[in-house]
C-alpha cells in the first residue's frame, strides 16, 4: 500500500510525496514547485530539502 505525505514549507503546501519501492515521488500542488513535479527522491525529507532549496534560490534571485 502506498503512503502519501504533504510537504509544507513556510506555510505553503508545495505538494505531496507518494511512497514508491525505492523512495518517494513528488507531485506539486502549486505552480511555483512544478519544476520538481514527478521527481524521485530517496525520502520525504529529501523532497522537503529540495523544496526549501528551490525557495531559497528564488529568494536570492529577487535580491
Amino acid at each position: 500500500m502506498s503512503q502519501a505525505y504533504v510537504i509544507e514549507v513556510s506555510n505553503r503546501t508545495a505538494g505531496i510525496v507518494v511512497s514508491e519501492e525505492r523512495g518517494v515521488r513528488f507531485f506539486s500542488s502549486e505552480r511555483a514547485f512544478d519544476s520538481l513535479d514527478g521527481g524521485h527522491f530517496g525520502s520525504a525529507r529529501a523532497a522537503e530539502r529540495a523544496v526549501r532549496a528551490l525557495i531559497e534560490r528564488r529568494r536570492q534571485v529577487r535580491h
